[in-house]
């Protein structure tokens, strides 16, 4: 296992919002499937939907959308059959995220937990991201995804370690909750979420795993 900068062995990042600035690939994403099947289109005024298609796994939202539809399953079928290739352009990259990564790539265990299903891989991939992360844990692995602490709990069982030897980057109320369950310490991200700690760069992780510098927006 790799020494870590102070207690923590593990940083654990969340994607969308986190790694990536990836809401107009989500709403193209469901728009497709949405016309697919004759639904009203996305209304970008409602700030819950526009919640939901941000941070809950592709199934629980077309759960949301296809409510007594007897055509969720098909639904659900498209959506996997999208080419997420072409919705590679509407991604764009957090700010020092790579810096970041590769500050910490020989010190500390690195894992991705996101509610995506099938497109994690291929986001790495094509942002020359997958070298870093030795474990990558989306809700196509999981009986429960996010809020549910068992993507969390199941990364703490691969790396063999505690709650406590980990971090969780994440930006939204499902990731602060699977944090909070799980035991692990939850960092927000561009977020006043509560938590160990709330930063505004990712480079700020360094920070709080070398020392923890009071300068870092600790909670108490």
């Amino acid at each position: 296992m790799p020494q870590g900068m102070s207690a923590y062995t593990t940083v654990i990042y969340d994607c969308d919002g986190v790694m990536f600035e990836s809401f107009e690939a989500n709403f193209a994403f469901y728009s497709r499937v949405l016309e697919k099947f004759g639904k009203p289109p996305l209304d970008r005024t409602n700030a819950e939907t526009m919640h939901l298609l941000h941070t809950y796994s592709s199934k629980d939202v077309l759960a949301r959308f296809f409510v007594d539809d007897p055509r969720e399953d098909a639904a659900l079928c498209y959506a996997a059959s999208i080419d997420y290739r072409e919705l590679l352009p509407f991604m764009h990259m957090e700010a020092e995220l790579v810096e970041t990564l590769q500050a910490l790539y020989s010190r500390v265990n690195l894992a991705v937990c996101t509610n995506r299903s099938n497109s994690m891989e291929l986001l790495l991939e094509d942002f020359g991201l997958t070298s870093y992360f030795s474990y990558v844990m989306t809700a196509a692995k999981v009986k429960k995804p996010k809020p549910h602490p068992e993507p969390l709990l199941k990364i703490l069982e691969h790396y063999r370690i505690t709650p406590g030897e980990a971090l969780f980057v994440g930006d939204s109320v499902l990731d602060q909750r699977s944090a909070e369950a799980a035991g692990v310490p939850f960092v927000a991200y561009k977020s006043d979420l509560p938590g160990f700690a709330q930063i505004k760069h990712h480079s700020e992780i360094l920070v709080l795993l070398e020392n923890r510098n009071p300068s870092v927006n600790m909670l108490p």
